[in-house]
C-alpha cells in the first residue's frame, strides 16, 4: 500500500487514522478466520485470510485490503473486541 495514501485515509465511521495492521494482527485475525469466529460488521462469517489490512489507531477497527484497494465500508470492518 501507498504510504502518501495512508496519510490521507480515515475510518469512515470515527475518523481515526488508518495504519496498516501488523504481522501479530493480522495472525491472530486469521487464526480466528481459520476457527470460524470472526464475522464483519454486516453479522457474515469471514472465511477467507486476510494478507493486508488497515487498523485504526485505537485498534478497534479493522478494514480489509482486497487485491490493494481498501475496503472502507462499514458493513465490511471487523471490529477487533471479537478478537480474545
Amino acid at each position: 500500500m501507498d504510504k502518501r495514501l495512508l496519510v490521507i485515509l480515515r475510518c469512515p465511521v470515527t475518523h481515526k487514522e488508518l495504519s496498516l495492521a501488523k504481522g501479530a494482527t493480522l495472525k491472530a485475525v486469521n487464526a480466528a478466520i481459520d476457527a470460524g469466529t470472526l464475522s464483519n460488521r454486516d453479522g457474515r462469517i469471514l472465511d477467507a485470510a486476510l494478507d493486508e489490512a488497515l487498523l485504526t489507531d485505537d485498534g478497534k477497527v479493522l478494514y480489509p485490503i482486497a487485491n490493494g484497494i481498501p475496503v472502507l465500508l462499514e458493513s465490511e470492518s471487523i471490529n477487533m473486541e471479537q478478537i480474545g
